[in-house]
């Protein structure tokens, strides 16, 4: 990765003063961003993984047009729902953003860079971002499809055995139906001969520089989250969540495929099938998001290290920073 050369951006291509925003879904994270990138003529990178997915505009609840008008916004609709997009390829993806420059615009006028701002509810990309990630190896297209076939065919437990044979330290953290991490550490070790472990260990460096960046994370009052949760998902089915569903079903994709397990996907689906009603449809997407917030909550908390400043808002207000 070659350097940035200029005042904004340094450190071998790393961003300096970045600002990272993480917190739950419907939060008001993205709000923020745009608030502070309207202030501070800055720009938007998405950091969310079901936000980088194409055709779900409505259902991850990705900025419309009238927010990527106000803004720079990058990183947000740009993967096909066919491909499981993974944190390293959003890696890759912002590393392309450094090396074209794109992140070290200037406003008409001025010799200041804009401030890049990550956003989303990730965690595991905010943790590549500033801890660096191992480069793993390319997975031949040969190989990629035989691991998706035999899951299909064998079902992630029998698949789950043969990794414990193969490579049981790395079978051993993992849980027996998590077909879609099993499939990646067979897929690896395949391709390379290498435990899926050895290239985890072998850490990169981070593509921000940490001295200068603000790490934020958003703790919103969990009885107001609920109500925004809820909100939310009605709005979505006002203008077009339904139109989504049927043009994602259109696609016949493998239903384990990443964008097939965004929330709102199945529990609309079933009710467009006659399996369920449309109100308990909602009900259990919304249900889902509420769970899904809590998760997320709870891996900021855990995960997230001392230089995270916590904002905790309650009655709706945008913070203070």
């Amino acid at each position: 990765m070659s350097g940035i050369g200029t005042s904004g951006q340094a450190g071998e291509g790393r961003v300096k003063n970045a600002i990272l925003i993480a917190g739950p879904t419907a939060s008001g994270k993205s709000a923020l961003a745009l608030d502070l990138a309207e202030r501070q003529g800055g720009i938007i990178v998405n950091t969310d993984s079901m936000q980088g997915y194409s055709v779900l505009d409505v259902l991850t609840a990705r900025p419309g047009s009238t927010d990527l008008a106000r803004a720079p916004h990058h990183l947000y609709g740009h993967v096909h729902p066919s491909v499981a997009y993974s944190t390293g390829a959003w890696l890759r993806d912002v590393t392309k953003l450094i090396e074209d420059g794109l992140l070290a615009e200037r406003p008409v006028g001025t010799f200041v860079e804009r401030p890049v701002i990550f956003v989303g509810g990730t965690g595991l990309y905010f943790r590549a971002l500033a801890e660096g990630i191992s480069d793993m190896p390319g997975i031949p297209t040969a190989i990629r499809d035989r691991w998706r076939y035999e899951l299909k065919e064998q079902g992630a437990e029998r698949l789950h055995r043969i990794l414990m044979r193969e490579d049981s330290a790395v079978g051993m953290q993992l849980r027996p139906t998590d077909g879609q991490r099993i499939v990646r550490a067979l897929e690896v070790l395949d391709a390379s001969g290498r435990s899926i472990a050895e290239w985890q260990a072998a850490r990169g460096r981070p593509l921000i520089d940490r001295s200068s960046a603000r790490f934020l994370v958003i703790e919103p009052d969990r009885a107001e989250l609920v109500g925004r949760i809820e909100t939310r998902f009605d709005r979505m089915l006002d203008v077009g969540a339904l139109d989504e569903v049927r043009e994602l079903l259109a696609l016949n994709l493998d239903p384990d495929l990443p964008a097939m397990k965004a929330i709102g996907v199945r529990e609309l689906q079933a009710a467009m099938a006659g399996q369920s009603s449309f109100p308990e449809a909602i009900e259990r997407a919304k249900i889902a998001t509420r769970q899904y917030a809590k998760r997320q909550a709870t891996w900021f908390r855990h995960q997230l290290g001392p230089e995270w400043r916590r904002l905790h808002v309650a009655g709706g207000a945008m913070p203070a920073i």
